[in-house]
């Protein structure tokens, strides 16, 4: 994915401005891995193989981005994943379900 593209796109839920954490580039500087997450509703959208995976919740598949989401879980800046979402992981154990 080009750096160019993380102007134009925008949260499907509610289209608000995304933030980005880049996890991996290749030699051109192009996104490889990397997490899309909106402020707002919280929900995060990875980068796979430079494709910004952005499909609605019914259409998405946990355990096909699981082991993604494993190699990234020290990169998420205290953050855990629950139903697409992230939440802080000072919540109860009992809230947060694993990667």
């Amino acid at each position: 994915m080009k750096a160019s593209m993380i102007d134009i796109l925008v949260c499907p839920f509610d289209k608000q401005t995304l933030t980005l954490k880049i996890f991996a580039k290749d030699l051109e500087g192009a996104i490889i891995e990397g997490l899309f997450t909106c402020p707002h509703c919280q929900r995060y959208y990875p980068i796979v193989q430079g494709i910004p995976i952005m499909t609605p919740d019914e259409y998405r598949e946990p355990a096909l981005e699981k082991p993604i989401l494993k190699r990234w879980e020290g990169q998420l800046d205290g953050y855990k994943v629950r139903n697409f979402q992230l939440e802080e992981s000072s919540q109860s154990k009992q809230a947060d379900e694993p990667l």
